[in-house]
């Protein structure tokens, strides 16, 4: 798959089929429309092109809301469409400017003369261009002027991809990982640079890889205990991970960690994914650090069941 980081950098390419969107996710839904631009294009003998933007439009249009996060990062969203067989992904800086467009100059210059679309498949409610006015009505009163076919995606599935959306954020702050990895299609997974903690795990005789994420909307899950498949160094390793402000040291930041089973590699710095399986249980406060010990033992022992009766088992 080829990347472009603007629009100016693609050249149209012989009987572009086109979809358009946040694709945040790449879930199911999504994976429905990508095989469908995917279909048309062997029969057309083309080239399947996705046209999406960042920042997120709801980041730029509604500035002052910090609460917005996406379930994946541009280049975890990349990666997942590449697995997918996407030829090309046109990832558009999103502006106020490139948002006032008007919907016949949008279709015009961007779909027609800048992609080379020759197929758009879209939702019936998708809106373009200033304040919205562009939709449907105006890619098919446009088509036959501009020489390209609208392939309508139905409203249920159009609401199966919304519900999707939501409802996976909304189970990940629930930390339902069951659900979202359902919605998902593949297990929902953080990635991030291993970077040295307080050491407070090693003293209890579970050390761990503490990391930090480059991008601060990426969403994370609820604070507890975890489940997880990690993938370091080019191997698998099971584990259990901790999100959350440890409470039983008055924590005052909050920590995203994880105890890799058998493993005691040095991978200060080095890139690590977790791969959320099975929610285990909630943070809580102990009384004491004996306490706390005595619970992780105990999580431990939880995690590795979970691993083997609903798995993936992990060579580790």
């Amino acid at each position: 798959m080829r990347v472009y980081h603007h629009i100016d950098e693609f050249e149209p390419v012989k009987n572009a089929v086109v979809t358009i969107g946040t694709f945040d996710g790449v879930h199911i839904g999504h994976r429905k429309i990508i095989s469908r631009i995917k279909e048309l294009a062997d029969a057309s003998g083309g080239e399947t092109v996705i046209l999406t933007f960042f920042p997120h439009p709801r980041m730029i249009l509604h500035p002052e809301d910090e609460s917005i996060k996406l379930i994946t990062t541009m280049d975890e969203k990349a990666e997942l469409l590449e697995q997918l067989g996407v030829d090309h992904l046109i990832i558009t800086p999103f502006s106020r400017d490139f948002s006032n467009q008007s919907p016949e100059a949008y279709i015009r210059d961007v779909l027609v003369n800048q992609i080379g679309t020759k197929k758009i498949v879209i939702g019936y409610d998708h809106r373009f261009g200033k304040d919205r006015q562009g939709g449907l009505a105006d890619l098919l009163r446009l088509a036959p002027q501009y020489g390209f076919e609208v392939v309508e995606i139905p409203e249920q599935d159009i609401n199966d991809v919304a519900i999707s959306s939501t409802r996976i954020r909304a189970a990940l702050l629930a930390n339902e990982i069951y659900v979202a990895n359902e919605c998902l299609g593949y297990p929902f997974f953080i990635t991030g640079k291993v970077i040295r903690g307080d050491q407070l795990g090693r003293q209890l005789g579970y050390p761990t890889a503490n990391l930090m994420l480059e991008e601060r909307y990426k969403l994370i899950p609820a604070d507890g205990i975890f489940a997880v498949k990690v993938k370091v160094e080019g191997k698998e390793y099971a584990g259990m991970a901790y999100i959350g402000h440890r409470p039983t040291v008055n924590g005052m930041t909050r920590n995203i960690e994880v105890n890799i089973f058998d493993f005691s590699g040095d991978i200060y710095n080095k890139q690590l994914r977790m791969e959320f399986l099975h929610f285990v249980r909630g943070d809580i406060k102990f009384s004491s650090l004996e306490e706390l010990t005595l619970q992780l033992g105990k999580d431990k022992e939880d995690v590795q069941a979970l691993l083997v009766i609903n798995g993936p088992q992990f060579d580790t």
